[in-house]
């Protein structure tokens, strides 16, 4: 009795194994990470130099309040502390 090898295919599971493991890992590589900034947080990145304006008028006023050249105007005063509870 003659065996001949047709469509007999060689079988390696550790070899096909692999190849599934060597395209995950290049389909992985594929991905990077992006950042985007939206427009509203872009606008918010200006504060910081309202942040700093702020800095420099309250240390005018610390040296203003510290000379004695520092005065109140008792009408704003009350019209904003009002505006501020009347919300």
């Amino acid at each position: 009795m003659k065996i001949y090898n047709y469509g007999v295919n060689k079988v390696n599971p550790y070899q096909n194994q692999s190849l599934k493991t060597e395209q995950v890992k290049k389909n992985t590589l594929n991905v990077t990470d992006q950042l985007e900034i939206s427009s509203a947080a872009k606008d918010l990145q200006g504060i910081k130099s309202f942040a700093d304006e702020r800095a420099e008028r309250v240390q005018q006023l610390k040296e203003q309040v510290q000379s004695g050249n520092y005065k109140v105007d008792a009408q704003k005063l009350a019209s904003d502390i009002l505006k501020y509870h009347r919300r």
